[in-house]
């Protein structure tokens, strides 16, 4: 029988634990002795505070791991017997040990390609962003484009940059860079002229050319659907480039302690490179994709992916089976569907899809058992993401496997549908370090998103735990490459995020918030059997962390370091700590 430990009773075993350990770096050290038997171990985590994330809130001191598995969670006595003459044991001295990370929202590959890009994440001025910029272009005199990503609306005068702010850096070659967002591309002239885009060039459906309202010509700034003049000519990557970011994403994933990553876009085409990945047994993080769709998908479409589905089943290491729907913008740039105009404006932002073109996707593909994603990020687009979820349920019988469907951000939900999540079973899938992204992680936020919203509408910015009050599910994820890809920061940011006037606390226990990046993910995945929690027959996927975490909560960002990552039983990833 396991059973939990008390916090007063893991410390004085932990420090005897430590006392008789003889190496004095941690580590995997070959076990010298114990008990042989046929079931023995091949890994042993001792003298640890385990969480085992299943909803009791329980810790524990040791994890036994064969065969990819949890063979067992307790004390240290309780596993002794599983040690045998080749049993590995890792000295965990009192480390938080954890399942391993979740992240519920990636875009795993072109968070991969990004790596190779200028990174503008965080840079707060704008001689910041124009000195990383310069200096990777110096750096790189032979790439024909210049290509980055991150850029914040905050540095720029009036809240978005021009061409002539990147043609003062890059003067002598095309230059796209991705705002941190991904719904607003920034360029440089010799990008424009590429394009052909001019001050005559009309707006795409669903897209902007922000244009200069005395001379008509093109800003450099292009919203939403309007990325894809520029991108169409933009220099595409190889399958060896696609390969070489999926190896340089995994070791960024597995460096955080994420085993398990959702990917927030995907097509069928990208899925063959994990396949690839997975066959040669290099897909160390397990990956689960959905497949994006754009509006008029049709019934032959929907045919198409139920053979990839057929494909990419529920397989624990590289699956699909979910659609993703991209309703509406973003508040920063007004492109996010309200129910209102933003402030000082008469626009409201109007949504990607019509409501009866939306109620007849998610009704089609609902009949045929995805799960569907949509990213709503708007209080009407919500609404709408809501309202066909609700349709589809009551036109539909409930498919074998029942509904889990998934909204992505939920950045300004109406006070009247915060309820509407629990009783519909509609999983809210956020992202935490949005809210430092939006200006909002303050006693008095200012800024493009809380400026562009109002005060009353701001007070429902993010509201995870108002929902969760309320009956409904979540899951937290990154949006890496939009946000860091480390689930440590959004563990920080749902335990520590300030409150404004008026809105109510959005803050989460710590264990919740692991749960966040654990437990609630593998639910949100149809995967709650195999994965999420410590437990006998789970896989073997676990992070250890370099601290007590419970004693030590995260007090900024960089404070949830992972020493180890441990992926189907083996160890995958350990941090250099100088010994």
């Amino acid at each position: 029988m396991t059973r939990p430990i008390s916090s007063g009773s893991l410390r004085r075993r932990v420090t005897l634990a430590a006392m008789c350990t003889l190496p004095m770096s941690w580590g995997i050290v070959a076990s010298v002795g114990g008990q042989t038997s046929s079931a023995s171990a091949d890994l042993l985590i001792t003298n640890g505070k385990v969480y085992a994330a299943d909803g009791t809130g329980r810790f524990f001191e040791a994890v036994a791991i064969g065969g990819g598995k949890v063979l067992r969670v307790g004390s240290n006595q309780e596993i002794a017997d599983l040690r045998g003459p080749s049993t590995n044991v890792i000295e965990a001295r009192g480390r938080t040990v954890v399942p391993g990370f979740n992240d519920s929202h990636v875009h795993f590959l072109g968070g991969g390609l990004g790596l190779s890009q200028v990174d503008l994440a965080g840079l707060e001025t704008l001689p910041a962003v124009q000195g990383k910029i310069r200096e990777f272009a110096a750096a790189h005199g032979a790439a024909p484009w210049i290509q980055g990503r991150g850029w914040l609306y905050s540095p720029f005068p009036g809240g978005l940059p021009t061409r002539a702010l990147l043609d003062a850096v890059v003067p002598d070659r095309p230059a796209a860079m991705t705002c941190y967002d991904g719904h607003s591309l920034w360029v440089n002239s010799r990008a424009l002229a590429m394009a052909g885009i001019t001050k005559d060039t009309p707006d795409p459906k669903n897209g902007v050319i922000v244009k200069d309202p005395k001379t008509g010509e093109p800003t450099g700034v292009l919203k939403e659907s309007a990325q894809a003049l520029v991108r169409k000519v933009l220099p595409q990557p190889s399958r060896d480039d696609q390969r070489a970011a999926l190896r340089a994403a995994i070791a960024e994933a597995l460096k955080f302690g994420l085993t398990s990553v959702q990917n927030a876009s995907g097509s069928p085409e990208e899925l063959e490179i994990f396949d690839e990945a997975q066959r040669a047994g290099d897909l160390k993080v397990r990956y689960y994709s959905t497949l994006s769709i754009q509006p008029g998908f049709t019934q032959s479409e929907a045919d198409r992916y139920d053979q990839v589905w057929r494909r990419y089943g529920d397989n624990p290491v590289l699956k699909t089976g979910a659609i993703k729907i991209v309703l509406d913008g973003v508040i920063e740039s007004r492109t996010a569907g309200m129910l209102e105009p933003y402030t000082n404006a008469t626009s409201a932002g109007t949504p990607n899809y019509t409501r009866e073109d939306l109620e007849r996707i998610v009704t089609m593909m609902d009949a045929r058992g995805w799960q569907i994603w949509i990213h709503a990020i708007g209080d009407r687009s919500i609404r709408m993401a809501l309202d066909a979820f609700e349709h589809a349920a009551a036109v539909n019988p409930a498919p074998a496997r029942g509904r889990r469907h998934r909204i992505e951000h939920i950045e300004a939900v109406a006070a009247a549908d915060i309820a509407r999540f629990g009783r519909l079973g509609v999983i809210a899938s956020q992202q935490p370090m949005h809210v430092v992204l939006g200006d909002m992680n303050a006693d008095e936020p200012s800024g493009p998103w809380p400026n562009n919203v109002g005060r009353e509408r701001a007070t429902r910015a993010w509201a995870w735990n108002s929902i969760r009050a309320a009956g409904g599910r979540l899951t937290f994820g990154s949006d890496w490459a939009v946000a860091p890809l480390a689930p440590g920061e959004g563990i920080w940011l749902a335990t520590t995020r300030k409150v404004s006037a008026g809105a109510q606390d959005q803050k989460l226990p710590l264990t919740d918030a692991i749960d966040g990046y654990t437990r609630w993910p593998a639910y949100a995945s149809f995967e709650e059997q195999r994965k999420g929690t410590l437990a006998p027959g789970m896989l073997a996927d676990i992070a250890i962390l370099s601290t007590d975490l419970i004693a030590h909560p995260p007090l900024k960002p960089t404070d949830l370091i992972v020493d180890m990552t441990i992926a189907n039983g083996a160890v995958v990833y350990r941090r250099d700590v100088g010994r």
